[in-house]
């Protein structure tokens, strides 16, 4: 028995001696060393933006103290991107390679919540950071940071570029940014994103478009005489009847929702206007475009029944991400080299409590990192402007928890935690591990072409074109 106990401790001295001697590569001690000392500075920001809690557009306090952060760590800062007030870029360095980095900062309307593991709404009827967009920009603007340093200080040579993104949850950023080509030079890119598990993502998301179909008829009086009327409302009940039996004939990929937003005003009134905003998703672009047409099929199919008119008109529309396993392999290996998230007694049970009072099984938090997954061909719900970026140069994506596991994303649960120290430490996490994925870009060559050579292979002969209306960005004015 003794002898077995000491080939253990033998055993166990040995793993504890091989730990020891597994060394951080100088460029990659700088990075880690950086986050750490930024780390105050980080926290501070994420919780000014989760105050802030600024929906699409409106987001000027949160990209200000972003954008200001950056010039007093010595970027160029070019604000205004695109026509567009809260975006902006900035870079630091010259020349090539140019790696990107994106950061957004946007919230969610009707989420205020305050970082409370009960739901208790901080301001009734405001926003919230319901997706972790305050840890997100602040992270990546961290890692940045750290990467400047070296290039400052002659250890990296290159061009370091954050790019501060607005307006992911709505009116798609990163879509008018990338019309006005500003992501055309880079040779990689990098984002990240708040979840409730750590890994190297290795998944798309689905292609999107979102259109407003509009029905114009003839008021009359609903009791009086309906038959002069052209009711602009059964143009749109008829068309969502037609939508919803096409459902049936569309590949399981594939999703479909609608609301009304013009139904007329009263009942004894024949509604001369009405409108439906609809959203279609597929797990690829050309699955959408395919749909768009069959939808606008019906819909003018509705307004020959109905006797109304039939306008259409584009909101916008987003790529599916183009998945880069090259790079989400060389992302991995500096997760383990960061190593997992540790959580104290009083977080897990924080997040033993909120999960709780959500009304879901509470299953901790999920600190440690998942091994690689194999991509599928058709992705899990949910569409972003990061898809787009990914058709114009390779791009890689990390997930970090920030919230228990299995959180309800889009909840006052992740707004919670993303004001509190369980969120943090997912953001320092992200930051350190894009932070040396960043050295290893800058430093090997090899390793670019050949994320560049995966990109140009699932690209393939597909043209990037933005799914926007013509004009501005919808920028409101006050």
């Amino acid at each position: 028995m003794k002898k077995y106990i000491l080939l253990l401790l033998t055993a166990c001295l040995s793993i504890a001696q091989a730990q020891e001697k597994i060394s951080v590569p100088a460029n990659k001690q700088s990075v880690l060393s950086s986050i750490a000392q930024q780390e105050k500075s980080l926290i501070t920001l994420s919780d000014q933006i989760w105050g802030f809690a600024e929906i699409a557009m409106r987001e000027h306090q949160s990209a200000k103290v972003l954008a200001d952060y950056a010039e007093q760590k010595g970027f160029r800062v070019t604000r205004n991107v695109a026509d567009i007030p809260t975006a902006f870029i900035a870079e630091y360095g010259s020349g090539k390679p140019i790696i990107g980095i994106l950061g957004e900062f946007d919230a969610l309307p009707g989420l205020s919540q305050k970082a409370t593991p009960t739901q208790e709404v901080l301001n009734p009827g405001a926003a919230g950071h319901g997706c972790g967009h305050n840890m997100f920009g602040a992270a990546s603007l961290g890692a940045a940071v750290a990467i400047k340093e070296l290039i400052a200080s002659g250890k990296l040579k290159g061009t370091i570029r954050f790019y501060g993104t607005p307006a992911e949850e709505d009116l798609a950023g990163k879509v008018y940014m990338a019309r006005a080509n500003v992501f055309n030079d880079l040779d990689v890119c990098l984002d990240w994103h708040p979840d409730y598990e750590n890994k190297a993502s290795t998944q798309s998301s689905q292609a999107i478009v979102s259109y407003t179909v509009r029905f114009k008829g003839k008021s009359a009086h609903a009791a009086a005489d309906p038959w002069n009327g052209k009711s602009a409302l059964d143009g749109a009940e008829l068309f969502n009847i037609g939508i919803n039996f096409m459902r049936e004939h569309v590949k399981p990929s594939a999703r479909i929702h609608y609301v009304y937003k013009q139904a007329g005003n009263v009942p004894n009134v024949i509604p001369d206007v009405a409108s439906v905003w609809i959203w279609i998703r597929d797990s690829k672009r050309k699955g959408v475009a395919e749909m768009e047409e069959r939808m606008k099929e019906v819909a003018r199919g509705a307004a020959l029944m109905s006797r109304t008119q039939v306008e259409f008109e584009m909101e916008n529309g987003l790529y599916e991400i183009l998945v880069n396993e090259t790079g989400a392999k060389a992302l991995h290996k500096n997760m383990e080299l960061v190593g997992p998230i540790t959580y104290t007694e009083q977080e897990k049970a924080f997040a033993d409590k909120i999960m709780k009072e959500y009304g879901s099984e509470s299953q901790g938090i999920a600190g440690g990192i998942k091994p690689l997954e194999t991509t599928k061909s058709d992705p899990e719900g949910g569409s972003t402007d990061v898809g787009d970026v990914s058709y114009i140069v390779p791009e890689i994506t990390l997930n970090a928890a920030t919230a228990p596991y299995k959180s309800p994303w889009h909840s006052w649960v992740v707004v919670a935690c993303g004001g509190m120290s369980i969120g943090h430490k997912g953001m320092l996490f992200a930051a350190k591990s894009l932070g040396t994925t960043m050295v290893d870009l800058f430093e090997n060559e090899s390793l670019r072409k050949e994320i560049r050579a995966e990109f140009e292979k699932r690209k393939g002969s597909e043209v990037w074109k933005a799914m926007l209306p013509d004009g501005p960005p919808p920028v409101p004015k006050n």
